[in-house]
């Protein structure tokens, strides 16, 4: 069975989800959400899609109080769980004084409990997937029992019941060509179900993948030829016409609006740099 846990991240609703599959947590989330998790759900493993705090800044805190269980991270991942020092610093540039607020404590993995990926494996009765693009270190997972595909950020921020997607794209490594190749790797697998951990499951799965996709072109376009504030208001006045103020609320604590702009700046300028050389 699958199950849904809200981590209520900051009080709010609707933000970040992890997932239990039978004891094998699905992102666990950051530390201030793990108290909401471990009463509903007892982990055996933990399958990360990724090592940004939001979806997995709990995992030493969760093996300090499980010191058994396993954890599963690509092979470039890894060494960032077993250090954080480079992972905070990168997160600190993002979030400044508010780190501690939004993710609270991070504490290394030890290295008895990792088992590094490299995109090709199944493990706990999963299918693993090589997705980078909104990383250089994401991976998907697809359960092959109830046709399940755990895609993390891979296929955008859909806060239900409104079907609007964000293309969270904070820096430093967005590449929009790999991302669009993960989108194929994710639907080649034919899911019954996405599950994307911001937020929720979604039975509409060609739907969602072509939103994402569409999402990715527009905002790589308005990217390209805006400023930053232009592009920041023109997001949040999209958000605001296509949802609801919850949902719009919502929206923007997952993927700050101004990250999305920072991160496909920086794909921009990082691409010309390589064509000019």
């Amino acid at each position: 069975m699958i199950r849904a846990i809200d981590l209520m991240h900051l009080g709010r609703p609707r933000v970040i989800a992890a997932y239990d599959v039978d004891g094998v947590i699905v992102d666990p989330g950051p530390t201030p959400g793990v108290e909401k998790l471990l009463a509903e759900a007892e982990p055996r493993a933990l399958l990360l899609t990724h090592i940004h705090l939001d979806h997995a800044g709990s995992a030493g805190v969760i093996c300090r109080r499980f010191p058994n269980v396993k954890v599963y991270v690509h092979e470039r991942g890894a060494p960032h769980l077993l250090d954080p020092t480079k992972r905070l610093k990168s997160a600190g540039q993002l979030y400044g004084d508010d780190m501690a607020r939004l993710w609270g404590e991070v504490v290394p993995v030890p290295e008895r409990n990792i088992v590094a990926l490299s995109g090709a494996e199944t493990v706990e009765g999963f299918r693993v997937a090589y997705t980078p693009g909104h990383a250089s270190h994401h991976v998907s997972y697809f359960h092959e029992e109830t046709g399940g595909a755990f895609v993390g950020d891979v296929c955008g921020v859909r806060i239900p019941p409104h079907d609007y997607t964000l293309a969270p794209t904070p820096p430093p490594d967005i590449d929009l060509e790999r991302w669009r190749e993960s989108l194929a790797t994710v639907a080649g697998w034919s899911p019954a179900t996405l599950y994307p951990t911001h937020f929720g499951p979604t039975d509409d799965v060609d739907g969602q993948l072509e939103r994402i996709a569409q999402a990715l072109e527009r905002f790589a376009g308005m990217v390209r030829e805006s400023s930053h504030d232009y592009f920041v208001a023109a997001v949040r006045n999209e958000v605001r016409d296509a949802t609801d103020a919850e949902t719009a609320a919502a929206l923007e604590q997952a993927a700050p609006f101004d990250h999305i702009y920072l991160g496909i700046e920086r794909y921009w300028r990082k691409r010309a740099e390589r064509d000019a050389a």
